[in-house]
This record gives C-alpha cells, sequence and structure tokens, in this order.
C-alpha cells in the first residue's frame, strides 16, 4: 500500500508577508508551477467527522488520489495513481478503481461509491530545500478567494519545528491558526 506520514507546519500570510518571503528565502520564482486539488466528501460529511480528507492532485500530467487520516506523528496519507480517464470519473461521481483508499474509507466504515465531487482548488506554489527541510509558499484560489501560505515539510517534527519558527521570527511574522486547504475551501462554500 502507498503511505507515508506527512509532517507539516502551516502558517497562512498576508500578501505582503508571502512578498517577503518569497524574495528573502531560497526559491527560484522561474521554478513556481500550479496544481490542482479536486476535493471530495459525502453528502454527510462523513470525512471531516472523522478529520479526514480526500482530494485528486492533478500536477504536471499526473493525477493521484490521496486520503488524509490523522496520525499522532502528523498525517497519514494513502495514495492512488489515476489515469486522467479516472479522475474524470470521479469527478463526475463515479469513482473509478483506487484500491488502497478504497480499503482504507472501508476501515473508516465510509462506502467507498458514497464519494462525490464537491469542487477544485489551484495553487502557484513555489519550493526549496532549506535546512535539511522543504519549505513551501502557496498561493491559492478557490471560490472567488485568494490566500497565501507558508509550509515546512520536516522528516522529524521537533526539528521542523524549530526552523518553522525561526522564519517566522526572522519576518517578524505572528503565528496564525491555520487550516488545511481542503477546510479552508468547505469553509468558503458554507
Amino acid at each position: 500500500m502507498s503511505q507515508e506520514i506527512e509532517i507539516e507546519f502551516k502558517n497562512l500570510l498576508e500578501e505582503h508577508e508571502y512578498e517577503q518571503l518569497a524574495q528573502n528565502l531560497p526559491f527560484q520564482k522561474e521554478q513556481r508551477f500550479s496544481q490542482t486539488n479536486y476535493y471530495f466528501e459525502t453528502d454527510s460529511f462523513d470525512l471531516r467527522e472523522q478529520k479526514c480528507a480526500l482530494r485528486i492532485r492533478k500536477k504536471k500530467d499526473t493525477w493521484t488520489a490521496t486520503l488524509k487520516e490523522p496520525h499522532p506523528e502528523g498525517l497519514l496519507e494513502t495514495h492512488d495513481t489515476l489515469t486522467e480517464e479516472e479522475a474524470q470519473e470521479w469527478m463526475n461521481n463515479e469513482p473509478a478503481p483506487a484500491p488502497n483508499i478504497k480499503e482504507r474509507l472501508a476501515n473508516l466504515g465510509i462506502v467507498f461509491s458514497s464519494i462525490q465531487f464537491k469542487g477544485a482548488l489551484t495553487t502557484e506554489r513555489m519550493e526549496s530545500e532549506y535546512k535539511d527541510t522543504l519549505i513551501v509558499l502557496d498561493r491559492s484560489h478557490y471560490n472567488n478567494v485568494t490566500d497565501y501560505e507558508f509550509e515546512l515539510e520536516a522528516k522529524e517534527k521537533q526539528h521542523g519545528q524549530a526552523v518553522f519558527n525561526e522564519i517566522l521570527r526572522q519576518f517578524d511574522i505572528p503565528v496564525r491558526e491555520t487550516p488545511n486547504k481542503i477546510k479552508r475551501f468547505f469553509q468558503s462554500v458554507t
């Protein structure tokens, strides 16, 4: 089964803070890329009730379905690679086979066929390796909203937290409660 534990730290930014980080951290503007997340949920929000999220991400020419579940170290991510045609089936509310995700959903008591397409979020992203972490700047667009976010992914929680806090302090950026993208997406439609 294709799974990984994601250890990440996030902070929403004001536009000027985003620009400050883009200019002063080792991002290469010419390496900016775009990706779109397509979000799925049941009509009764069974995934949200269990603090889970389900998306398909189109990044370049690849389509990956990912189920995110709570985990003591961060998030447990379960992946299935899809073809473009299979992704379109999902968006037509006829989810194509995704055996890893189907199995995890069954473990959560969620019927795979009850998954419905709810909408999309497109992100312009910059990434860079930094002090044995991956730093990320996102500008996301969804439902007439544009927001800015700084993320840091780490292999080890304590080191990641230290580097994350150091960057926020260095640029005088306050720590902000930062719901993940899927939560922000759903908040924008309710």
